[in-house]
């Protein structure tokens, strides 16, 4: 784990597939890049019939507004933005019986399709797990729709136990937990 003045930790990969692999919070000029990969995923799910999220949600000016406040978090390779994902410390539309202070939330977890299948959710996931550890976190915690069987398994496969399937609206989410144990002194 690198640092960075300008953002804290940064993640180099491990990964063989993935060695350049740069992942670091992103500035606000990052913003209409961000838009455009959230954009692009959108897109490809709405072509299959499962849209996700509202124009809004991904608009420019709300993911300025977090980009700013430092909570996504952008995916390099070779200098180009292969994806992108929210890191919040609190989440009480999908996890309101969660007291405050013991968890770390994933949102908005996306990959370019240029990138896809070639490790860059695992890359986001284990820096998100990182942060999170080092923040004294004991959970990782997402949601996705319920009905997102490919993204379920990523999860699963990544380590996430379903906690739990929850109503909310119209919509059935699956929620899930990853421990992330702090080290002992």
């Amino acid at each position: 784990m690198a640092v960075s003045a300008r953002t804290g930790p940064s993640l180099q990969s491990p990964n063989e597939l993935l060695p350049s692999i740069n992942i670091l919070e992103a500035r606000p000029s990052d913003a209409p890049m961000i838009a455009s990969v959230l954009q692009e995923a959108a897109e490809w799910l709405a072509g299959d019939g499962r849209s996700l999220w509202s124009a809004a949600e991904i608009g420019h000016e709300r993911v300025l507004r977090d980009a700013s406040e430092g909570l996504f978090h952008v995916a390099r390779l070779d200098g180009q933005l292969a994806g992108v994902m929210k890191f919040e410390l609190e989440d009480a539309y999908f996890w309101p019986e969660v007291m405050p202070g013991t968890s770390a939330f994933v949102h908005k977890l996306a990959v370019r399709r240029a990138w896809a299948k070639k490790g860059v959710s695992t890359e986001l996931l284990s820096y998100a797990r990182t942060r999170a550890q080092e923040l004294g976190r004991v959970h990782l915690r997402l949601d996705c729709v319920a009905d997102r069987q490919g993204l379920r398994n990523l999860y699963e496969g990544f380590g996430f136990s379903l906690h739990s399937v929850v109503e909310i609206g119209a919509s059935s989410y699956a929620r899930y937990e990853l421990p992330t144990p702090t080290a002992t002194p």
